[in-house]
């Protein structure tokens, strides 16, 4: 795998069933309950047209979100992720105030085989490129505290923790860490 070559770009609103899988396949990594807000169980039983809205909405075009995924030479699509723009004055998914126009990258997810490759690197790049082209002043990440593997990733692609701790469920006592890159 390694020096393997892959495109980078944003999803097409037809490749919904492309955006299916590759989801599926993350919610099964074994760092999935901390990586992620949803369970495979609930969403391998979404109906195709959730997966239809969800494909449309990030898609090249959309102004809101950009899903961009690596694709190999075979057509396989390798790695994910997505950026929302979250604007100033608005409130974020955890009920926090956004203070300034800001990129979020969610959604993360490499397979196992391209691990190690230089192709999250390459992924961050095209999201935060986008991000930057949406005039975000900066782009952040929420991490879970015990996703050391994920953390080391974000610091080594230019992310630092904020200091801001998002509390998950009340009685779970689990907290996610926010992690932000300024714009340069």
């Amino acid at each position: 795998m390694a020096g393997m070559s892959y495109v980078i770009r944003s999803i097409r609103a037809d490749e919904w069933p492309a955006v299916r899988e590759l989801r599926l396949a993350a919610l099964q990594d074994p760092v999935a309950h901390l990586a992620f807000l949803e369970t495979y169980d609930d969403s391998v039983t979404k109906p195709d047209s959730f997966w239809r809205e969800r494909a449309a909405k990030g898609a090249e075009g959309a102004t809101g979100v950009q899903q961009i995924i690596a694709e190999d030479a075979d057509g396989r699509w390798m790695g994910t992720l997505t950026v929302l723009v979250e604007e100033a004055g608005s409130t974020d998914w955890a009920g926090f105030p956004v203070e300034r126009r800001q990129g979020h990258v969610v959604g993360v997810y490499v397979r196992p085989e391209a691990r190690g490759t230089g192709l999250t690197k390459e992924l961050f790049e095209a999201g935060l490129e986008w991000a930057w082209g949406r005039d975000a002043e900066r782009v952040r990440l929420i991490v879970h505290e015990d996703n050391g593997r994920a953390q080391g990733l974000y610091r080594k692609v230019g992310f630092v923790p904020s200091g801001a701790v998002v509390p998950l469920a009340p009685d779970s006592g689990e907290s996610e860490l926010e992690f932000v890159l300024e714009r340069r």
